[in-house]
């Protein structure tokens, strides 16, 4: 079984409400924001283009969901676990795992298509077989919830 890529990241201030707690909505915006170090550590980004002359392509949100456990406070170290759950030909879903010195926090999960960006359009298309290839290998063997 691949290992979760491990996003770490301090909550800051702006992130809290007056009781020192992290508002819900964070949870998805670090979502994104680990996101962006998964592809990036594969030498890649959320908007890639499989070849020189190759079309953009991108990787829109059709199903986000965000499962709470416990709080976030204030200056608290998380650790962030990004895992690929499934690889469709034209999507892929993807759960975070947040936690906290080894308590769990939350699990907040994604479905993305890729597509290709057609001016204003977003066009569903294969996952290009170069990136295919860098992402199969990194498929999780285990549930994203209920853990």
């Amino acid at each position: 079984m691949p290992a979760d890529f491990v996003y770490r990241r301090r909550v800051q201030f702006a992130e809290t409400d007056m009781a020192g707690v992290m508002h819900f909505s964070n949870y998805l915006r670090l979502m994104e924001e680990c996101e962006h170090a998964f592809w990036r550590s594969l030498g890649l980004s959320v908007h890639a283009c499989p070849t020189a002359d190759g079309p953009l392509i991108s990787w829109p949100r059709v199903v986000v969901r965000c499962e709470y456990f416990a709080p976030a406070r204030f200056e608290d170290d998380l650790d962030l676990a990004f895992r690929i759950d499934r690889l469709g030909n034209r999507s892929m879903e993807f759960s975070v795992m947040f936690s906290c010195g080894g308590r769990r926090l939350a699990t907040a999960s994604a479905t993305t298509v890729c597509c290709r960006l057609n001016g204003e359009r977003f066009e569903p298309v294969e996952i290009p077989a170069d990136i295919r290839a860098r992402l199969s290998g990194l498929v999780a063997d285990r549930p994203t919830s209920g853990e």
